[in-house]
């Protein structure tokens, strides 16, 4: 695994931005987002960098997490959210919605948006959420997913653009050595780093295959379900980061429901007013002020009507 030797310049590409949060020693964070709007407030939070979660992007589209949502329309969701924000975005791009091919053209549509990365995982497309039916799920071949990240890899125009290889084999029971022979193939074939999973409550089996896999590329993990662990053990444990995975979406998705709620069966606002976010707020995350500024700059102003007769020289 290659260090960089410091931290990204004031001028560095959102590519090398990621590629800095998961090379440098210190353990990094990414969190979740969905949308223009969610986009903004994890970069108000003050992380680092955005997962853009193929769930959570689904479930906002109102359909489920198994690719019903085409990847020209994630591709705009992840455009908007570029456009909106200043940190990388690592994308959230299932199993590459389908072939190698179907990968190449991903990456350099991501890479014309602004999209620092991109995340496949080793599942058959249609996919099927980590959490649904996990042990059942089948896998790729091993040998074909890696074709895709070889693929992904010949394909970027940008060297720092990021390709996480994903392996879902301890989701499918499959077990640690199994895991650990994808993550090396992977590897193998170029990528930048391993996403290894699991749905488990506990840590063990994700600290385990950290332990056999050493420093060989950064390791990424997603502790949905391990959350109980302090996050100081894999700081300790040598992973380069975290993805918090879809906590905003289901934040929103409570208060939503809690709101909604609350007005049907009141039929007035008075109770959720003084607790919901006032229109000033959202205004200023639409960027209102740079707006009028815009307007003042550029628009034409309004002319005084001349009196008739008037000397128009004065």
């Amino acid at each position: 695994m290659s260090v960089t030797s410091g931290p990204p310049g004031p001028t560095a590409t959102k590519a090398s931005q990621l590629r800095h949060l998961l090379e440098r020693p210190e353990l990094g964070f990414l969190m979740e987002a969905h949308n223009g709007l969610s986009a903004k407030l994890v970069e108000r939070a003050g992380f680092e960098a955005i997962w853009a979660s193929g769930l959570s992007i689904s479930a906002a589209l109102g359909v489920r997490d198994s690719n019903e949502a085409s990847w020209t329309q994630v591709l705009e969701v992840a455009e908007f959210m570029s456009d909106a924000t200043g940190i990388p975005i690592l994308l959230d791009g299932d199993t590459g919605y389908g072939n190698f091919n179907s990968v190449r053209r991903l990456v350099r549509k991501l890479e014309q948006r602004g999209v620092a990365g991109v995340c496949i995982e080793d599942k058959l497309f249609p996919k099927t959420n980590s959490f649904v039916r996990g042990g059942a799920q089948p896998l790729a071949d091993a040998r074909e997913f890696a074709g895709k990240i070889q693929a992904a890899k010949a394909e970027q125009r940008d060297a720092d653009f990021v390709v996480v290889a994903r392996t879902e084999a301890l989701i499918a029971g499959r077990g640690l050595a199994e895991a650990l022979r994808r993550a090396e193939l992977y590897r193998g074939a170029g990528a930048d780093a391993v996403l290894i999973h699991s749905a488990r409550a506990d840590a063990d089996e994700i600290r385990a295959f950290k332990a056999e896999w050493g420093e060989r590329l950064p390791v990424v993990i997603v502790p949905t379900t391990y959350y109980r662990t302090p996050t100081e053990v894999f700081a300790e444990d040598g992973f380069a980061a975290v993805i918090w995975a879809n906590h905003l979406m289901r934040a929103a998705l409570t208060a939503m429901q809690t709101t909604a709620a609350e007005i049907f069966a009141q039929q007035h606002l008075r109770g959720v007013e003084q607790r919901i976010a006032p229109l000033t707020e959202v205004f200023a995350l639409q960027g209102q002020d740079e707006l009028a500024e815009a307007e003042r700059r550029w628009l034409p102003r309004p002319t005084t009507p001349r009196c008739a007769g008037e000397d128009p020289g004065r």
